[in-house]
């Protein structure tokens, strides 16, 4: 009885996951590429030649096609690629309503594994870490590139970081706040670790030490000691005398390596 449980849920998860994704089709570093609409936003879903066992993810935060080394790295292992465009919504809670139709759309309707693990690359890392926060059961590893994870930082520029006056003025008018509200607003990265750690969610961060954009002593490095104060830990990779470009590293294999070996699937 067990087998044959067993079997007619294997056979529903592949048929699953053969359902084709609608919308246009192109490819994307010569893997097939789909984009379509969803939830009034355009979803990007790059598929490999095969997918892995499980049908592992790579949820992008934002800037789809961006410094991709790891993205094309996990491709060619049977991962899919996934972008919803939201930009300049600094992960906002309409923008997390919209991640929650997506997610749901490709868990129920195409198979794709429960637990993605998530990039937020930059501002991205607002995205990653809020939905985190929310939704840590669904979560199989956050992986921040230089990311945004205090708004008083970046955007802000209140520390020692250039800010983005454009960015921080857009914040505020995203999330209705005032200045004053903004700066003692608590759901920044740095502020909302605490189920990600019960949850024990892996993290590893790539950063450059002389980033003067998302300086990393304003970001990485609070987010890394709080989190693991919580009792989890935060995988780190200094870029010595790198800014904040260029993202990712030119060999992806360490954190390619840390995504396979210590993600939760």
């Amino acid at each position: 009885m067990v087998r044959l449980w067993l079997c007619l849920w294997i056979a529903a998860a592949l048929a699953s996951a053969a359902v084709p994704f609608p919308g246009k089709q192109s490819a994307w570093q010569g893997f097939p590429r789909y984009d379509f609409e969803l939830a009034g936003r355009t979803v990007t879903v790059v598929t490999p030649e095969r997918a892995a066992a499980g049908t592992p993810w790579l949820w992008r935060g934002e800037f789809f096609g961006a410094f991709a080394t790891v993205d094309e790295a996990l491709l060619k292992r049977g991962w899919h690629v996934v972008y919803m465009a939201c930009p300049d919504t600094f992960g906002s809670p309409d923008t997390m309503r919209r991640w929650a139709r997506l997610y749901a759309a490709l868990t129920r309707g195409h198979g794709f594994s429960r637990r993605p693990v998530l990039l937020g690359m930059s501002r991205g890392g607002l995205y990653v870490y809020r939905w985190a926060a929310a939704h840590p059961g669904e979560v199989g590893l956050i992986y921040g590139d230089a990311p945004v994870c205090d708004v008083k930082s970046w955007p802000g520029g209140k520390g020692k970081g250039k800010g983005s006056p454009r960015d921080w003025e857009l914040f505020q008018h995203v999330y209705r706040l005032s200045e004053s509200q903004a700066l003692e607003w608590r759901g920044n990265p740095i502020d909302i670790l605490a189920p990600i750690a019960k949850a024990r969610i892996p993290i590893i961060h790539v950063a450059g030490d002389a980033d003067d954009v998302v300086p990393m002593e304003e970001n990485t490095l609070i987010l890394k000691q709080r989190y693991e104060a919580l009792g989890g830990h935060v995988e780190l990779i200094v870029k010595h005398g790198v800014g904040h470009h260029p993202h990712s590293l030119a060999d992806p294999a360490p954190i390619v390596d840390y995504i396979l070996k210590n993600r939760i699937p």
